[in-house]
């Protein structure tokens, strides 16, 4: 078993100084986010063409980045102050960062305890699995579009599907279940492989979700036309088995993205989350933080508030904690995508934090 060092406490402003006071984090619409997305770095090891270009991307300066100190801070103000119950820590690649299972941690380590979760493509995850499961991470997605090598290069331009097969194994293996697959079916490429990844994944013992492609690219190329829908993908995997909606998966969907389908005669399901054809943001619970200190009220936002800056120049608590309320409370009713004046955010998916 492995032992992680003593996590060194983080020393913050005298709570008598700045009494705590809880305010939720509700919009015009009623919505109350309590699931914070927080993005560790914006860079990444692969290069996968629906996300940025194969040069890569110019990355945020290294002084720009929030310190491990600035994001606890954060997120404790999060959790304390604004009913946040859910961290989920995203990238750019977060296994990238050297100290997360230091981060998940001092993160278990807060009054009250988040639920912790990791979003990944996976490369590295097979040395580290354990270390952050014992850290304390409860949930784990990781992204895999394939299961041929040949066709994962293509994707990703770079030849590493059987780290991320072997990142899988090892979360199954630490217990961080269930093992959620995200998949992104791409027309032409590897739309054939929708029935395939199903039965892997059934085989595997992990929990496989579809989701529609969606307007984030660094290249600002998405088409709708091109993109594999919702439906389509359910037709292509009942080609196969007979997929069967829970009333019991639907009533406990909530806030969750992923429409649920049981495999008719197993226990197995798969998720098909229809970011585009059929949004859920009526029941979005999720505010973001970049790597920047950057605070998004919406993956699709235009706009973003600085929460770096006050971070850095002595704000209490309780003021970053009122901005925050701000910022959510204008939240838009929904990501507009089939708004004819959509546009895409200027920030790719890697700099924005999944």
């Amino acid at each position: 078993m492995t032992t992680l060092l003593p996590i060194p406490r983080i020393r913050f402003a005298d709570p008598a100084a700045d009494p705590v006071t809880q305010q939720p984090l509700q919009d015009a619409y009623g919505r109350v986010a309590t699931d914070l997305r927080v993005s560790l770095t914006d860079r990444c090891n692969l290069r996968c063409q629906y996300c940025m270009p194969a040069e890569g991307l110019d990355w945020l300066p290294r002084a720009d980045l929030l310190s491990d100190e600035e994001i606890i801070r954060l997120i404790r103000i999060g959790v304390s102050r604004l009913g946040i119950t859910m961290v989920r820590l995203t990238g750019g690649e977060p296994l990238l960062r050297p100290d997360l299972e230091w981060l998940v941690a001092a993160i278990a380590d807060l009054d009250p305890a988040p639920t912790i979760a990791l979003t990944t493509n996976g490369i590295g995850l097979a040395k580290r699995a354990r270390r952050l499961a014992d850290a304390g991470l409860a949930r784990i997605n990781i992204s895999l579009d394939t299961l041929d090598p040949q066709t994962f290069k293509q994707i990703t331009r770079r030849p590493r599907l059987a780290d991320v097969l072997a990142g899988v194994e090892a979360s199954v293996a630490a217990g961080l279940t269930p093992v959620k697959i995200n998949s992104v079916l791409l027309r032409g490429v590897n739309d054939h492989e929708a029935y395939p990844l199903l039965e892997w994944a059934m085989r595997t013992g992990v929990q496989l979700r579809f989701i529609e492609q969606m307007p984030l690219d660094a290249q600002h190329a998405w088409k709708r036309s091109e993109m594999v829908t919702a439906d389509e993908i359910r037709a292509r995997l009942s080609e196969q088995v007979r997929l069967v909606e829970d009333p019991i998966d639907r009533q406990r969907r909530g806030s969750a993205p992923a429409e649920l389908f049981r495999v008719q005669g197993t226990e197995h399901a798969v998720g098909i989350i229809a970011s585009v054809t059929r949004p859920f943001c009526g029941a979005c619970d999720r505010v973001r933080l970049t790597a920047d200190g950057q605070l998004r009220n919406c993956l699709f936002a235009r706009t973003e508030s600085d929460l770096r800056a006050p971070l850095r120049s002595g704000a209490s608590d309780s003021e970053i904690a009122d901005q925050w309320v701000r910022v959510v409370a204008i939240k838009r009713p929904g990501h507009g995508i089939d708004d004819p004046s959509f546009l895409q955010p200027d920030r790719p998916m890697s700099a924005i934090g999944g």
